[in-house]
């Protein structure tokens, strides 16, 4: 299996040039020596826009796309799409946050919604039915090098950083970060998070073999972003390449994204939040840490229900 480069990492960098704009790394000085990467800022709201930007523009001129998400990959895939003038596609499991959903709605794209269990079954069907070519959230390699841009930029944003932190739920982001990472400063630790409630990253990780867990399991967290397990891709490339993964609570992460929103001003959904809430639990063992808040589209009764919990 062959695993992405610093190499393609570079080469998309160029290619998101247009569509993923560098977001800034800020000093939460409230919590110590940790630097948030507001990726929550992009134009659709998370890390997303990278990677699917990237994949659109391999393809040859005019092809449609599909792909399946819960929401910030769909909304990315859309944004695109829609910047391209081709059609594009996205199933979307029914229990997806409204708000994301309306956020795939407003690009354009036509949404498919269907049980969380038929997600992968229909988007097969529909991509053999209209001749669509698929860009999956997380298992391919010019989603997973789009991603790895982020760890380009936090490199050349602090070139004292210690330790990376990266949400993982399918291991785009975390695959894309830690190739970027340990490419350019190898001493710098790259260390996924990941929500007690859907664990399977660390549990595979820790047996050295991709473990999934059933989707009733793994949907018990808030953070939704996360419920995604590991591809046989995702997995080679965090195996060889993470330095570590550790987990939080759900009261972790309720505690971290209320803190971003009151402390840092940043709306984070609480995917999102999981590495604010990792630093905050850990934080002591890491040096500088810079921790990659993925994205910031939540219902807005959520967040209201998150930053205003004491």
């Amino acid at each position: 299996m062959r695993l992405v480069t610093i190499d393609d990492v570079r080469a998309a960098e160029k290619a998101i040039e247009g569509f993923a704009v560098r977001t800034p790394l800020l000093h939460a000085a409230w919590a110590g020596d940790l630097w948030l990467k507001a990726e929550n800022l992009q134009p659709v709201g998370a890390f997303k826009i990278r990677g699917a930007a990237n994949a659109l523009a391999r393809l040859p001129e005019g092809a449609g796309v599909i792909t399946h998400s819960s929401g910030n990959h769909g909304r990315a895939l859309g944004y695109a799409a829609a910047r391209r003038g081709v059609p594009c596609v996205v199933v979307v499991p029914d229990t997806a946050p409204a708000a994301k959903v309306a956020g795939i709605r407003d690009t354009g794209a036509e949404i498919i919604m269907v049980t969380p269990a038929e997600r992968f079954s229909a988007t097969e069907r529909l991509t053999a039915e209209r001749g669509l070519v698929l860009i999956p959230p997380y298992d391919h390699p010019d989603v997973i090098a789009g991603q790895g841009t982020v760890g380009l930029e936090i490199l050349d944003q602090s070139s004292d950083v210690d330790t990376v932190l990266v949400p993982v739920g399918g291991g785009g982001l975390g695959s894309g970060v830690a190739t970027a990472v340990k490419a350019l400063a190898p001493t710098v630790r790259v260390i996924g998070v990941e929500p007690e409630l859907a664990a399977d990253a660390e549990e595979s990780l820790r047996a050295g073999e991709l473990i999934a867990w059933p989707q009733e399991k793994s949907y018990r967290t808030i953070a939704d972003g996360v419920r995604t397990g590991l591809s046989e891709l995702t997995f080679a490339h965090l195996k060889a390449r993470l330095d570590d993964i550790v987990t939080v609570t759900e009261a972790e992460i309720r505690s971290a994204t209320g803190e971003l929103a009151r402390r840092a001003k940043l709306v984070a959904e609480p995917t999102g939040a999981l590495t604010t809430a990792a630093y905050l639990r850990y934080g002591s063992e890491w040096g500088r840490a810079a921790a990659v808040v993925s994205g910031g589209n939540l219902d807005p009764e959520l967040l209201a229900e998150l930053v205003t919990a004491s």
